[in-house]
């Protein structure tokens, strides 16, 4: 059976408010815990008009209270930005609130422009230098092993549990992989950022793991899937992501276009070139093909589990991705 899991960006489409966004988020979280969904994760973002989540653990305390089954997670927090002990405490915190259920994973990415990550760093953004040693620290706190020379070590961390979230490294390079299996912890790769080798680092990421944190290795592919009912859906919601890679492409700040805007949008060859080029970044189609496309690359990176991001042109779209995905892979409810 293969593990489905959620990665939520909380999108703001055009025509809509970030309330709106939140909302969707919130509605989302409760139709993944009834479909049978493993786990589901929010993105850490700053400055962006396309997304509107800054503070993953802040919504993860509301989604927690709505929903009863599914674990819900950080995908993830952005360690630079943060003490390890401050982010320590606060999944603690999550993990007292709902035990057996938490995710902490951590990045090392920005989330936004360099400019945004000095305002949110108070100009101490440290742009990943010290990551790996941050993440040595956050894994001690949490294994209680931090070394005695070490600022923390005996300083009591709250609150007081006995379990604990399960860590996870979260990349879209060899940097994050080998990490992640020099600490043994889990591991997931982005494969909506990186299309192109991401099965390379999984296998490294296997084969160099290290026992630690965790006794095996575990891995996940995190990728961009839009499901539909028929292929002119399919075909008509994939027009609003050619167009929002294009946006990107060009360093435009925007609110994540709606289908009507990807229909009504005309391209020149570069924009061409640039859509051509982002394609395999997605997976978009009607179940049949994207179950067997996401079949395929599980296998190529031997992925213990799937996680999911869909961003559409339409919040009902996006729902309703994530149904029949479900009633594809027959989760179990």
């Amino acid at each position: 059976m293969t593990l489905l899991s959620v990665l939520d960006q909380t999108p703001v489409i055009a025509g809509h408010s970030t309330g709106d966004a939140i909302a969707a988020t919130v509605e989302l979280a409760q139709l993944a815990d009834d479909l049978g969904y493993t786990r589901y994760w929010c993105a850490e973002h700053h400055g962006l008009h396309g997304v509107s989540n800054p503070c993953p653990e802040v919504m993860l305390a509301r989604l927690g209270s709505v929903t009863k089954r599914i674990r819900i997670g950080s995908g993830g927090v952005m360690l630079p930005y943060y003490s390890p002990f401050k982010v320590a405490e606060q999944f603690l915190m999550l993990e007292a609130l709902f035990p057996g259920r938490i995710d902490l994973g951590v990045g090392r990415a920005p989330g936004g422009d360099m400019r945004t990550a000095q305002a949110v760093a108070a100009g101490g953004y440290n742009r990943g230098d010290i990551f790996t040693q941050q993440v040595i620290d956050l894994v001690g706190l949490m294994d209680g092993t931090l070394p005695e020379t070490h600022l923390a070590h005996g300083v009591l961390l709250q609150p007081q549990i006995d379990t604990r979230p399960q860590l996870w490294m979260l990349g879209s390079s060899d940097f994050g992989g080998l990490l992640a299996a020099q600490l043994g912890i889990r591991f997931a790769f982005a494969h909506f950022i990186n299309a192109h080798f991401g099965h390379a680092v999984a296998e490294a990421y296997r084969e160099r793991f290290v026992p630690g944190h965790e006794a095996r290795p575990y891995l996940a592919a995190a990728v961009f899937v839009i499901c539909a009912d028929t292929e002119q859906e399919a075909f008509d919601l994939e027009k609003a992501v050619d167009l929002r890679r294009v946006q990107m492409a060009y360093g435009l700040n925007l609110p994540i276009p709606s289908v009507e805007q990807g229909l009504a949008q005309e391209y020149g060859d570069r924009e061409r070139l640039i859509i051509d080029r982002e394609k395999p970044r997605s997976i978009i189609g009607t179940p049949d093909t994207v179950t067997e496309r996401l079949h395929a690359l599980q296998s190529q990176f031997d992925a213990d589990e799937l996680v999911v991001l869909t961003v559409a042109g339409s919040y009902r779209a996006r729902l309703r991705s994530y149904e029949l995905l479900a009633s594809a892979f027959e989760l179990p409810r």
